[in-house]
């Protein structure tokens, strides 16, 4: 089992930036896609960026343009760059991670065997 530690959220004004960290550890993750996701209050757990193990990124239309998707497997960690922040991106993000991808896509959370705890982001206008 690959346990999954986010950090770096907080509050930012709109426009600015922040970067977000998921340290994984138990396993190497160098093989696993990566995902990143958020959930506002009352809102269902929605998709923002997906890394697969070979370093091909996806994007929610959301987040294309103003965030950035990264792996560092030799720190066993992943990046979400968020540029541009949006007040509607206020929401608790999560770190998802999947070694076999069965039949359902990277865009489902359903698809992840492995979550961080979350991190608050939260962007004032």
């Amino acid at each position: 089992q690959v346990q999954l530690v986010e950090s770096g959220g907080g509050l930012v004004q709109a426009g600015g930036s922040l970067r977000l960290s998921c340290a994984a550890s138990g396993r190497t993750v160098s093989s696993y896609a990566m995902g990143w996701f958020r959930q506002a209050p009352g809102k269902e757990r929605e998709f923002v960026a997906t890394i697969r193990s070979g370093g091909s990124t996806y994007y929610a239309d959301s987040a294309k343009g103003r965030f950035t998707i990264s792996r560092d497997n030799a720190k066993n960690t992943v990046y979400l760059q968020m540029n541009s922040l949006k007040p509607e991106d206020t929401a608790v993000y999560y770190c998802a991670a999947v070694l076999l991808l069965g039949g359902g896509t990277l865009q489902r959370a359903s698809s992840y065997d492995s979550w961080g705890q979350g991190t608050q982001v939260t962007v004032s206008s």
